[in-house]
């Protein structure tokens, strides 16, 4: 797993969720924003443990669609952190796992 296969897992995603209106977004009891949240965390969370930082809450914002915006910078953190291979694998599976639980919820 490489930096540019995350990257492009990542842009896969967030191209796919962009364009969602703040009623899709809320479709599914919210699920799918909270999916989307979820993510940017775990990012983030991954990124604390490849740097030694301390683990943050990432700030769950009213207006759903920041969502892409956050999994993208928190993504880019993690990129920044220059991670191994291992780490690469395992934010991409954490990507992947996202897009097929936004794939389950389809209305």
């Amino acid at each position: 797993m490489s930096e540019q296969d995350l990257i492009r897992s990542v842009d896969r995603l967030v191209d796919q969720v962009a364009q969602w209106t703040p009623a899709r977004w809320a479709a599914s009891g919210g699920s799918r924003a909270v999916t989307m949240h979820a993510l940017a965390q775990r990012l983030a969370d991954i990124e604390a443990g490849v740097t030694g930082h301390p683990r943050h809450e990432v700030p769950r914002l009213a207006n759903d669609l920041v969502l892409p915006d956050q999994v993208r910078v928190t993504a880019r953190d993690l990129l920044a952190a220059r991670p191994s291979a291992e780490v690469f694998a395992e934010a991409a599976r954490a990507v992947a796992e996202t897009r097929s639980a936004l794939a389950e919820l389809r209305p």
